[in-house]
């Protein structure tokens, strides 16, 4: 058993629509081998309960109410269920050093993310830097160098030591997110990323950019990083736009191409969404998935159909 200090601590938020991608989260994390801890704040009842009769080794589950405030409660009823987990972003780091404040640092995690490598190149990175805050690039591929309107920050993998310098930047973000924080462009804003755009300037002894730009992978760089001369070598994927859609079928993507050769890393993560699908079907539970009939999808996006363990990808 390692203790809080010798793991390394990450905070990610889901609903009942994304365990299966919170539990391959979690699974790809162990793979790892490194001593970590995940804190998992589930945002409905049903996701919370089924958290903790799977019992995940290395996890605290926190309810909703674990991390709201005042505050919080004051904007939520003005915002989608994305604008307020958006809304709670910068408030989860916070969360975890206030129930374990020996922690040294802590790393918020997209729930749709999958570990292929090990994240300590990535902290090591951020050691050396001297800094209090980690911060990745969205690094978007040249054919989508537009959609940085959006944000040239991704919230995706985001470190935060436990220090002053790094509760002022957090307190700053959670101010913004409590003042705007909406699922539109509007005056040099989206959500809650296009506040990161200044750090680099606003909070430049405090932030650090990731360097490893090759090694945070997405839809919308996987077909470009792999023609380099390395190939692809994701620490982790960003699996954005994944959808449970059916039973058995799901949306992995939309309006990207992410090139033939790189369906192995779709592949690798179905495999880990049917053990934890498996997992969920032995304590008796199913997967919530949302219908889509009559949405559009971009004409570079696939739908899976989920068969009988075969993979049939076909266009949208």
């Amino acid at each position: 058993m390692h203790s809080a200090s010798e793991s390394e601590h990450f905070v990610t938020l889901f609903d009942s629509h994304y365990l299966p991608q919170g539990l391959s989260l979690h699974r790809s994390l162990a793979k790892q081998g490194a001593p970590f801890h995940l804190w998992i704040v589930a945002m409905d009842d049903a996701c919370g309960q089924a958290l903790r009769r799977l019992a995940l080794a290395n996890v605290t589950v926190l309810s909703l109410q674990d991390v709201e405030n005042d505050r919080l409660r004051a904007v939520k009823a003005d915002r989608s269920i994305a604008e307020y987990c958006w809304t709670l972003t910068p408030f989860l780091p916070d969360c975890v050093f206030g129930r374990a404040p020996g922690v040294a640092r802590v790393t918020y995690l997209d729930a749709d993310l999958f570990f292929f490598d090990g994240w300590a190149g990535l902290v090591v990175e951020f050691e050396r830097s001297g800094k209090h805050v980690l911060i990745t690039e969205h690094a978007f591929a040249p054919e989508y160098a537009a959609r940085e309107k959006f944000g040239r920050f991704c919230v995706q993998f985001m470190l935060f030591r436990n220090s002053e310098a790094g509760h002022r930047v957090l307190r700053w973000w959670q101010d913004r997110c409590i003042e705007w924080c909406y699922a539109r462009d509007e005056d040099g804003k989206f959500g809650d990323q296009k506040y990161l755009d200044d750090w680099p300037r606003r909070f430049a002894a405090e932030v650090h950019v990731l360097e490893q730009r090759d090694r945070t992978v997405a839809p919308w760089n996987v077909a470009y990083l792999s023609r380099g001369p390395g190939g692809l070598r994701p620490v982790f994927y960003h699996f954005h736009g994944l959808k449970f859609i059916g039973p058995k079928r799901l949306i992995l993507y939309t309006s990207y191409s992410i090139g033939r050769g790189n369906r192995w890393v779709y592949e690798r993560y179905l495999d880990a969404l049917r053990v934890a699908v498996g997992e969920m079907a032995a304590l008796g539970m199913a997967v919530v998935w949302r219908p889509v009939a009559g949405r559009r999808f971009g004409a570079a996006g696939r739908v899976i159909h989920w068969l009988a363990g075969r993979l049939a990808w076909a266009n949208l």
